[in-house]
Parts: structure tokens; C-alpha cells; sequence
């Protein structure tokens, strides 16, 4: 078990499956899943789903953030894309196990604000520092729709890939149970270096 945060429980919205699919990948395949909230409204986050999900065991689980500039365009300044593909790697050796693809790009500022965090790092500022000049906090994102999408898919429960602590508080506070974590190490390169010590020192990451 993870030690639970001290976090109030917080409400998560009511999601519905919208559709299934197939989905065909480099490391195997898996059912990839749309939501639509009980009002009718659909989002444009989905869930990629590795075997059955019976809910009596914790779920290998991935929450992971939309990353245009890593996941699609190879992008070395972060590790997005290492992660995205150690996790679906990682989902493909088990029994089961589900991905939470989410459009959270550049922490929750949006791809063009992200662009220019990037130019305000390439004139000398961290990650942190960037944000935080543009006039956001550091990390914007939430993880009420996350875990929407577990409870709509029956999981209460999971074992999570990830290295940063706001995501477990994040499925905690919203009422799903964090059994353990499973660490996601890439590689380090001259390129995002800074970013990763810049996560680790004052972002938190168990890196």
C-alpha cells in the first residue's frame, strides 16, 4: 500500500463509456476506450486497455500527459515519449492493465504557451521558472477526469507507473486507491538534463 496523502476526498464526474475499439501498436495491441460525461458531453481523453479488468485485483496503470512535442515529434528536451513507450511496453507484458491518455499538454498551459516556456528556457530558465514567468503555476494539471475514466472502467484500485507524487495524491484525493508505485526510468541525455533535475529538485519527482 501507498501512504495515503491527507487530502480530503474530492468529487470526480460521473463518466460513461462512449466506444471501444481495437488499437493495434509497436508493443501490442489493446482496446482503446472513449468517454462522454453522463450529461452527454464527450471528452478527448481515452484509455488504452490491455486484458480483462475484473476489479477484485489492483490494475497496472499509466496516467500519462499529452506531450506533442515528445510523444509525436521525438522531442529529446523532455522524457515524455521514453515514458509513453516504457509504459505501454511495460502494460503489454501483463495480464492486464489500462493507459490514461491525457490532453493535459505542457502540464495543462496548452501547446503555444508551451512554445513559449520553451523560448523562455532557451533564453536561460528552468521549467519551473518558465511557467511561473508566463504567469502559471508550475503544474496545472488535475486528475478528477482520470479518475472518472478508472471508476467508468471499474477499477478502484491500481498499481501505478509513474515518478511523480501529484498523481497518486491526484487518484487518492478523488477516491481511487494507490496499492504501489512503479518508478519509470529513461534515459538522461544533454538535452534534458536540466529538465529532469528541474523535476526532481522542485517538482518532487522520484527520479
Amino acid at each position: 500500500m501507498m501512504p495515503s496523502t491527507a487530502v480530503p476526498l474530492l468529487r470526480r464526474p460521473t463518466l460513461l463509456v462512449l466506444a471501444r475499439a481495437q488499437l493495434p501498436t509497436r508493443a501490442g495491441t489493446f482496446t482503446a476506450v472513449s468517454f462522454r460525461h453522463a450529461s452527454g458531453e464527450q471528452i478527448e481523453d481515452i484509455a488504452l486497455i490491455r486484458g480483462p479488468l475484473d476489479g477484485t485485483t489492483p490494475v497496472p496503470a499509466r496516467l500519462h500527459s499529452e506531450c506533442l512535442t515528445g510523444d509525436a515529434l521525438g522531442s529529446l528536451r523532455c522524457d515524455c515519449r521514453d515514458q509513453l513507450e516504457q509504459s505501454l511496453e511495460a502494460l503489454a507484458r501483463e495480464d492486464n492493465g489500462v493507459l490514461l491518455y491525457l490532453r493535459q499538454e505542457g502540464r495543462g498551459i496548452g501547446i503555444a504557451n508551451k512554445l513559449q516556456a520553451y523560448q523562455a528556457q532557451d533564453r536561460g530558465l528552468d521549467t519551473v521558472q518558465a511557467n511561473l514567468h508566463l504567469g502559471f503555476d508550475d503544474d496545472l494539471r488535475t486528475y478528477d477526469i482520470a479518475a472518472g475514466m478508472l471508476a467508468a472502467l471499474r477499477i478502484q484500485r491500481v498499481s501505478l507507473y509513474t515518478n511523480n507524487p501529484r498523481k497518486i495524491a491526484g487518484l487518492e484525493a478523488h477516491g481511487i486507491e494507490v496499492d504501489r508505485r512503479v518508478a519509470l526510468l529513461g534515459p538522461t541525455r544533454p538535452e534534458n538534463v536540466r529538465y529532469l533535475e528541474t523535476k526532481r529538485v522542485k517538482s518532487g519527482h522520484l527520479l
